[in-house]
């Protein structure tokens, strides 16, 4: 089981952002919903290590969180409060936050087997500082590859040649997230064995 903690970084000096965070993703297929949990934070439960990686980075893009990924089991049944969640991987989750704070990407995995947690929290980290320092055409780049429009069609909506989108995708990292988000489901879900 994954329980994913997000904490929002510099809440004292900025905006809620929690309350639209929960909006935008109140339809995420979570076994439990992200929900605030304490002030700026939001917690989330999930069995597909896909959907904790794509909600990580997603957030991660955003520059405005620190995510913890905790592996384990939960007690269950779940209750219907992600709040009242209990279990090692909500004490991992915890421990990650803390330490996701301090890291580059501000992505942070903990879980059972202390290796595999590294070596998904590295893939992770990789392809977040990957993302989070795309120029915006970069990201508009990757946006309209992300929405399955081919090279031709991402060109023509963003109104520029084939070619110019092909640089922008090369110089974005495109290939590389793609490869990155891949090894990283993989490791995450080796991680929760």
């Amino acid at each position: 089981m994954f329980v994913t903690t997000v904490d929002q970084r510099g809440s004292r000096r900025d905006v809620d952002r929690v309350a639209p965070l929960l909006r935008e993703f109140a339809d995420a297929p979570l076994l439990r919903p992200l929900e605030r949990t304490a002030g700026d934070e939001v917690q989330g439960v999930a069995d597909r290590a896909d959907l904790v990686v794509d909600l990580a980075l997603e957030l991660a893009i955003r520059g405005h969180w620190s995510i913890g990924i905790g592996i384990g089991p939960v007690e269950t049944p779940l209750p219907a409060s992600t709040r009242a969640g209990r279990g090692p991987a909500f004490e991992a989750a915890r421990d990650a936050v803390d330490r996701a704070k301090n890291l580059p990407g501000s992505i942070a995995v903990t879980g059972p087997d202390p290796a595999a947690a590294a070596d998904a929290e590295a893939a992770l980290m990789l392809v977040s500082l990957l993302i989070s320092r795309r120029s915006e055409q970069g990201r508009d780049a990757v946006t309209a590859m992300r929405e399955g429009l081919t090279q031709a069609q991402a060109a023509e909506r963003l109104g520029i040649s084939k070619q110019a989108i092909s640089q922008r995708l090369a110089v974005a990292g495109w290939q590389a997230e793609c490869a990155g988000r891949t090894l990283a489901r993989r490791l995450l879900q080796e991680a929760a064995r």
